[in-house]
């Protein structure tokens, strides 16, 4: 009689970087031969990866581990990420937690559940402060066929006035260069044809390395990964984006014309508040660089409403760089104050009715931005990335991260190929196009 396959269940809230994590542990509990079913099913193992961004983060978390527990109160809960390393106490006190780690010390998560008992607990959680290397711990368990995330860089040394990231993640620490490389490789041999970058202060990769490197210079190492297609940098703050880094995305075939810049407020005096390192000027400044030396460049960016002390005069300095801008999308999100945070002390608090109202203004702006990007395109033919199908839908996008929809044939394959579709049409969410399939092979059924 065979041993019955171990399941795992697997959540993971938060940014682009929680998701690499997640997939690397992930990684380690496929090789010890688990099997992944889904959240809502009952597992022997639940993973639960937090997020401590914001209140909804903490409530989505929490709202996690009982659902697992519920579903399955036999089961193991091994609890990860950013709430677990800031709030560990409070993790332990919920139902059901049997493993509890933060955001470093991952490697071994699969061996420590396993000695546990249901109904037993452990902490795994270090003084984040301590840490001064990067876990290096590879990932090759990305969802999808087209797209892999590769983490290079950890921490954040910045301590922006509302944000908790820093008590979460450490110091800023990179990954070595022969890692990144290594990865990457391994990624492009699994099947993706695109790779984005990521951390949690992308523009600090290397300065703590002997010798020191650029974001610059290792993403283009990276980009010259043979059989690599397209090469996508998440989010740089604006005073960290070089000419070197312009100079590579304007000229580099693999380089993806898409640049995310948090600006945060458009308001002087808000940046100030909230210890950013840059001014609304400064802003536009690398705004322009970009559009003049990479055309049709994708500029999108995060946005903060309701920080307090904000007026509305300062919304509207935010409003009017938005639309001087001209962002192709925008996350928009409310001030949370959050515990431990300088901000979270300070005077002039926004009512929860005047930052609704300022996110709704802020969101309509960007979808009219948004659809005038979207809309330029119109009678052009643009290259996708074909990165579903469904029915006789195909989904992908651009290099500078415009979503496709196209009709196609139920023959032909196109799952993680680049192909030319006409855009016909636009609106906020991306455009639809034609696609002319003579000549394109198949699939083989």
């Amino acid at each position: 009689m065979t041993e019955q396959t171990k399941t795992l269940a697997v959540v993971t809230l938060g940014c682009k970087v929680n998701q690499y994590d997640t997939d690397s542990v992930v990684t380690q509990f496929l090789d010890a031969g688990y099997s992944v079913v889904d959240f809502d099913e009952a597992a022997d193992v639940y993973l639960i990866n937090t997020c401590t961004v914001t209140n909804l983060g903490d409530r989505k978390s929490r709202q996690m581990i009982r659902r697992a527990h519920k579903k399955n109160p036999n089961a193991k809960v091994v609890v990860m990420g950013c709430l677990a390393q800031t709030t560990p106490d409070d993790v332990a006190a919920l139902e059901g937690v049997t493993l509890i780690v933060g955001t470093n010390g991952r490697t071994g998560i699969v061996r420590e559940i396993e000695e546990l008992e249901t109904g037993e607990q452990k902490s795994l959680v270090e003084d984040i402060f301590e840490i001064s290397d990067f876990e290096d711990i590879p990932s090759l368990d990305f969802s999808g066929r087209t797209r892999a995330t590769l983490k290079i860089q950890d921490g954040c040394d910045q301590f922006c006035t509302y944000c908790r990231v820093p008590f979460a993640r450490g110091p800023s620490r990179s990954r070595p260069l022969s890692s990144v490389l290594e990865q990457a490789e391994q990624i492009v041999a699994l099947g993706y044809k695109e790779i984005v970058l990521t951390g949690i202060h992308l523009g600090l990769y290397g300065a703590d390395l002997n010798p020191p490197l650029t974001l610059a210079e290792v993403s283009e190492q990276v980009a010259n990964t043979k059989g690599l297609l397209r090469l996508r940098v998440s989010s740089v703050d604006p005073h960290e984006i070089t000419d070197e880094l312009i100079e590579l995305v304007a000229t580099h075939p693999v380089l993806c014309r898409h640049m995310h810049i948090p600006l945060q407020s458009g308001s002087d005096a808000v940046l100030r508040r909230m210890r950013r390192n840059y001014t609304s000027a400064q802003f536009r400044t690398i705004v322009d660089k970009l559009r003049r030396r990479i055309p049709k460049i994708a500029i999108t960016t995060d946005i903060m409403v309701g920080f307090p002390g904000e007026t509305e005069e300062h919304f509207l300095e935010t409003m009017n760089l938005t639309r001087d801008v001209a962002f192709s999308k925008i996350h928009v999100f409310q001030y949370s104050k959050r515990a431990g945070t300088k901000a979270a002390s300070f005077p002039d608090q926004i009512p929860s009715n005047e930052k609704e109202d300022r996110s709704r203004r802020l969101i309509h702006l960007g979808e009219a931005l948004a659809e005038r990007f979207h809309s330029s395109f119109i009678g052009q033919n643009v290259d996708v990335l074909v990165e579903q199908v469904q029915e006789d839908q195909a989904i992908g996008h651009t290099d500078n991260y415009v979503k496709v929809v196209f009709p196609v044939p139920a023959t032909v394959d196109l799952i993680g190929r680049v192909v030319p579709v006409r855009v016909v049409k636009a609106d906020t969410t991306g455009v639809l196009g034609d696609f002319n399939a003579e000549g394109v092979t198949p699939s083989v059924k």
